[in-house]
């Protein structure tokens, strides 16, 4: 039997699609999250100096991308042929085209200067990535609600994950765009899925 540890801080950051994949599949993983006051000592035994960090039976897997795109072909969520998968990891690209224009900006140490910057992104740059995933969704989801076919893959989780963190901090950030509102709804209404965000445990982000 396969054996499975995830490691990463006590947040969603860039394990939480993974997490949501192991929900989507119903495979029992350990959830190991470090602290922050006992990340420098864990930090020296970790391959890169850097989390997540997937064990897939005893040896470890860096890179949050790489353990996400692992973990959707062992669980058959990526795509059912070849094609598929190329789809599905267009759109996970595209994501994370929106994750890599974002996330600096939440990093920002001065405070005043992040709030501009982050207004700036919002009124400025994010329209054309949620338009670029809108036009994806449409191309390769046959006119369902899913990314890509007619089920649930990683190409939705990824922007799940993804669109939990604009919706914080602008809850209306998807009100001209119904087809990503109605993808959200589609995996919060998968059961693992629903099950795994009602026990999921709070986190700053």
């Amino acid at each position: 039997m396969a054996s499975y540890k995830l490691y990463y801080f006590n947040a969603r950051g860039r394990a939480e699609v993974s997490r949501l994949l192991f929900a989507a599949a119903g495979q029992r993983f350990e959830d190991i999250r470090i602290e922050q006051s006992t990340w420098p000592t864990f930090k020296s035994q970790t391959p890169l100096g850097q989390m997540p960090i997937l064990e897939f039976n005893g040896t470890q897997l860096v890179q949050s991308l790489t353990i996400a795109r692992f973990l959707a072909r062992q669980f058959r969520l990526g795509g059912k042929d070849g094609f598929e998968l190329a789809k599905v990891e267009a759109v996970v690209d595209t994501v994370n085209d929106l994750v890599s224009g974002i996330g600096p900006l939440r990093r920002e140490p001065d405070e005043r200067k992040k709030h501009d910057m982050l207004q700036k992104f919002f009124a400025e740059d994010l329209s054309k990535h949620l338009q670029n995933l809108e036009i994806l969704g449409r191309l390769y989801g046959y006119g369902g609600a899913y990314f890509v076919g007619n089920s649930l893959s990683l190409a939705d989780l990824a922007f799940y994950d993804a669109s939990q963190t604009l919706l914080e901090l602008d809850r209306n950030c998807l009100n001209n765009h119904p087809w990503l509102k109605q993808n959200r709804l589609e995996v919060e209404r998968h059961p693992r899925i629903a099950e795994y965000l009602r026990n999921r445990p709070p986190t700053a982000f």
